[in-house]
């Protein structure tokens, strides 16, 4: 008896060494980098992905096409692990950090099957980060001075924007800039991405997308009254309407008088309770509950605009944006509970109405983008490359930095890296230099995808950088090589050196993995037997 078999459950599958565990394992890796691959880019092809609740998404975007796969294989998990990761941190390259990561693991492969031991290709590998670290610090060719400045801003969000929507990358980019400096308060480091949301509504162009320093909800107002400005808002965490009794106790009415006077104590007592809310110099009430007829009446009689919304987080960003309090009781608002908007007005856009709180003469905490598109995949693509332009902005907040893009700072260290390989001794050694060939992935990716000679680009690529054009990448329309600098092609510097990392990290951990054990999946409940009149 085996001790695997003796210590671990029956059914429990057990997969030892190099051949069964590591090389299925870089396999995995690999087949997962090799969908993603071909998306890389501005030029890269888009997927069709069926999730499992038959939702159909056709995407480039890497982040939303390993989401909604449901990918079972655990190493494969690792690696989608770290890719959400720097999603979650960065916002950006979560393509190259799978890519990347299934290079580097196809590398090791290779050197594993000459006789290489696991343990010197992992060295080798840390020791290349280390190198690439100090690399990356070298390589930085500007950085942005203000960060409130319009033309600086868009000049270093546009590469992020354009990887996603290529051919409208200055129109958004305009757009997200403005954006993200209304909403950035005195000190940048405070900056929240969470402050700029987006509405998508189908019709129009993506050109078609337009900035409201504010909020929008996708209904209208409650009443008549569509318009209010200059408004002062009230705004109450529950309904407007009259609660039930926690007892249930039982009213015995005897003659008609007895019910007209109860509904007369109820409209008199509604009629109060909007009088005051009307003379605290309220003229919008926001609330999160229902607002009875009796209610709505009054309202109409005092002119108040009502809207309700249904979500607790939206009445938290009303608050927000209007700078106003909550009230959990029915009645007058103190002075300091009550907000202040420009305009408050109810707006039809592509056939559906919004309702929409903007500042105009005050800076707002958050800013709306209002994007337009033919379907839902594109309206989903166009909010992606906007949240990449806002992630991009709030990554510069941390770090100014930036290196030159389009695959031209990895040909560059790639470079850097092979020399420094050359001077070091030891079996690392041949990692080392195979972490410098795995960065050529991200330039000859981005030419492959483009349908140009990748092997032939390649070659002219090093030959210009051995030269001394640092910062020379592939025009990807035209093929030409062209100064990345001077396209305004920028990549973040932090970014960059954390997807690295993180994909490095991955191919390290995965290397190190000599057995896997998976238990026997849990079982439910036994499906019965079919009976004679089931059909029936």
């Amino acid at each position: 008896m085996s001790l695997q078999s003796a210590l671990l459950k029956e059914g429990t599958r057990h997969l030892a060494g190099v051949d069964e565990a590591l090389l299925r394992n870089i396999e995995a890796v690999r087949d997962l980098a090799k969908i993603v691959r071909t998306s890389l880019g501005p030029l890269g092809m888009n997927k069709m992905v069926i999730n499992s609740h038959q939702k159909l998404f056709v995407t480039n975007d890497a982040s939303t096409i390993v989401n909604e796969l449901d990918i079972f294989h655990p190493a494969a998990k690792l690696v989608v692990m770290n890719s959400k990761r720097q999603e979650s941190e960065m916002g950006d390259f979560t393509n190259l950090v799978i890519v990347l990561a299934g290079d580097l693991l196809g590398h090791a492969e290779s050197l594993l099957r000459m006789g290489l031991h696991t343990t010197d290709v992992i060295k080798g590998y840390q020791k290349a980060l280390k190198k690439f670290e100090a690399i990356i610090e070298e390589l930085s060719v500007d950085k942005i001075e203000d960060l409130f400045n319009p033309e600086q801003v868009q000049k270093f969000i546009k590469t992020s924007i354009m990887s996603k929507q290529f051919g409208y990358e200055d129109a958004i980019a305009k757009v997200v800039s403005e954006a993200c400096i209304s909403t950035c308060p005195k000190n940048p480091l405070a900056f929240n991405v969470d402050n700029i949301r987006t509405i998508k509504i189908e019709g129009g162009g993506v050109s078609d997308l337009s900035l409201v320093n504010g909020l929008i909800f996708r209904k209208g107002a409650e009443g008549s009254i569509q318009r209010v400005d200059d408004a002062k808002i009230a705004v109450f965490g529950g309904g407007i309407d009259f609660g039930k009794t926690e007892s249930k106790d039982t009213f015995l009415i005897t003659n008609p008088d007895q019910l007209e006077g109860f509904q007369k104590s109820q409209e008199d007592h509604m009629e109060k309770i909007i009088k005051e809310i009307a003379d605290s110099g309220a003229k919008v009430i926001v609330c999160n509950g229902t607002i009875g007829p009796l209610a709505m009446h009054f309202m109409e009689k005092f002119k108040l605009m009502a809207i309700k919304v249904s979500s607790k987080f939206d009445i938290g960003r009303i608050c927000k944006a209007t700078n106003a309090h909550p009230s959990v009781r029915m009645g007058a608002p103190q002075p300091e509970e009550l907000g202040h908007c420009d305009s408050v007005y109810v707006e039809e856009i592509g056939g559906e109405k919004v309702c929409i709180f903007k500042q105009t003469k005050n800076k707002s905490k958050i800013a709306t983008i209002i994007i337009r598109g033919a379907t839902e995949n594109i309206l989903d693509d166009v909010e992606k490359a906007i949240e990449d332009g806002i992630n991009t902005y709030k990554a510069m907040t941390k770090e100014p930095r930036f290196v030159s893009g389009g695959g031209s700072f990895e040909i560059e260290a790639s470079l850097r890296l092979k020399k420094e390989g050359d001077s070091i001794t030891g079996q690392d050694q041949y990692s080392f230099k195979k972490f410098a060939e795995a960065l050529e992935v991200l330039p000859r990716s981005l030419a492959e995808n483009s349908g140009h000679n990748s092997t032939l680009k390649m070659t002219n690529l090093y030959a210009e950088h051995t030269n001394g054009n640092i910062n020379h990448c592939i025009d990807l329309e035209t093929g030409d090589l062209v100064d990345a600098k001077e396209k305004g092609l920028y990549d973040n510097l932090a970014v960059k050196k954390s997807a690295v990392r993180l994909a490095t990290e991955s191919a390290i951990n995965i290397l190190s993995i000599d057995q896997i054990l998976m238990a026997k999946k849990a079982e439910g409940p036994k499906v019965p037997p079919p009976r004679p009149m089931d059909e029936d």
